[in-house]
């Protein structure tokens, strides 16, 4: 399912911050980067996260705001989050249905797969980037940044 050239799906979802975020609330502001991934505290997340959070200057540079997305609470992302030292909102899709939205969730292991979406400020998706497998972290950052960087 590729969602590119399409408007993002909008969602509203509690974050590590301590509010609520709303996609379509960065609209004509600033492009949204969202970063899928399986589990708070797993080996892979546990590096891509830290490496997208230590990238954030370089993404307000390039006009865009990151947001980490799994199905893990808003209370285990605030723990990840001070043990990893991630800046970055993390979103809490408890349910999956952001995810099923974005056609990254695998309900029968109740998690999202690994998964990087480039949405411009008018609110389309620009790039989608699905891993094969949930222990393969192959977009980093820098890829990411070249995608914004071409918009």
């Amino acid at each position: 399912m590729t969602l590119v050239g399409q408007p993002a799906p909008d969602f509203t979802l509690p974050a590590s911050t301590g509010q609520d975020i709303t996609l379509s609330s960065y609209r004509g502001q600033s492009h949204v980067v969202l970063v899928f991934y399986p589990l708070d505290f797993s080996p892979v997340c546990s590096m891509q996260l830290p490496e997208y959070s230590g990238s954030q200057d370089d993404f307000t540079e390039a006009g865009a705001v990151v947001l980490g997305i799994n199905r893990d609470s808003v209370y285990a992302h605030r723990a990840w989050a001070a043990e990893y030292g991630i800046e970055v909102p993390l979103l809490a899709d408890m349910q999956l249905e952001v995810a099923r939205q974005y056609g990254v969730a695998i309900d029968e292991r109740g998690i999202s797969g690994r998964a990087v979406f480039v949405i411009d400020r008018e609110g389309v998706v620009r790039y989608q980037h699905v891993e094969e497998q949930t222990g393969q972290y192959t977009v980093r950052p820098g890829a990411v940044l070249e995608q914004l960087r071409g918009l």
